[in-house]
């Protein structure tokens, strides 16, 4: 896969006219005295994926939390579309256009799959019925542009294989309006082919034109996918790379702690050194 992506430090579309959607320009967050991010800058553009990769506690959740509208940041500033922003809410998140899909996907999983597609958005008529007939069009329409066919709309999410419901968590966001969409390890609970059908619906909505946000601990995942990579360590950047600027080794490499499994190495070599006399 070629390289698709700007360098960090470019704030205007590149060639293929993919201008940045969200930008966070020295972001950090702070609990109390516990600093959660420090000093984290990343770029969300139009057809490409980041992925943000980090380990247990690296500060993936909270990049989520600021991106999402969860929590504000306490430093540094984020550009949205061009314009500095502060979400106050979730809802604010998604009038502009940034929809997370989290792991538990907020999917009711014994309402069917057109309910689950339009849960809080149901179209109806003046009586206030709903619009059975054309939320089900809607959604077999809109579920097929992702490569997804699923002959009984009427059957319950919860019956879906893990892939399938990851899908339908993506389409959904893609159809009210995202611009950006936010995965949250959409592929950790997955075995290997199911993880494969998410990282094709992941490449359908960047070939869509979406920005496409991988959060991930997988170094291999990410790379099958990734046009920008970006490696969170105990709340800041340890890595930022574009796709031609790595390979799938450095980047598991990082991943693993590189030096610091070196140096553990080390010293559990002399541990196991036999005592000189």
């Amino acid at each position: 896969m070629t390289d698709i992506g700007a360098p960090l430090e470019e704030k205007t579309p590149d060639a293929s006219g993919r201008g940045p959607v969200v930008e966070l320009q020295d972001v950090g967050k702070s609990y109390g005295n516990v600093e959660a991010l420090a000093g984290v800058d990343l770029v969300v553009r139009q057809g490409e994926v980041t992925c943000v990769l980090g380990d247990n506690g690296a500060g993936k959740s909270t990049l989520i939390k600021i991106m999402a509208g969860l929590h504000e940041h306490t430093s540094g500033e984020m550009v949205v579309n061009g314009e500095p922003t502060r979400f106050k809410s979730p809802r604010e998140a998604l009038d502009a256009g940034i929809a997370t899909v989290y792991q538990d996907l907020a999917l009711a999983p014994l309402m069917s799959v057109w309910r689950n597609f339009f849960l809080g958005k149901e179209i109806r008529g003046p009586l206030g019925l709903m619009k059975i007939a054309e939320m089900k069009k809607i959604t077999g329409a809109e579920l097929s542009k992702m490569g997804i066919q699923i002959p009984d709309l009427d059957r319950p999410v919860g019956a879906l294989s893990g892939g399938q419901k990851q899908c339908v968590a993506i389409a959904r966001a893609i159809y009210f309006g995202a611009k950006v969409i936010i995965l949250d390890e959409p592929t950790a609970a997955l075995g290997v082919k199911q993880s494969g059908v998410v990282l094709k619906y992941i490449i359908k909505a960047r070939d869509a034109g979406l920005g496409v946000v991988f959060i991930t601990h997988n170094p291999h995942h990410a790379h099958l996918v990734g046009s920008h990579f970006v490696v969170l360590k105990l709340g800041g950047v340890a890595l930022d790379r574009e796709r031609s600027q790595i390979t799938l080794d450095e980047l598991t490499a990082q991943m693993a702690g590189g030096e610091e499994l070196e140096q553990l190495s080390h010293e559990l070599e002399q541990l196991e050194s036999p005592p000189r006399d």
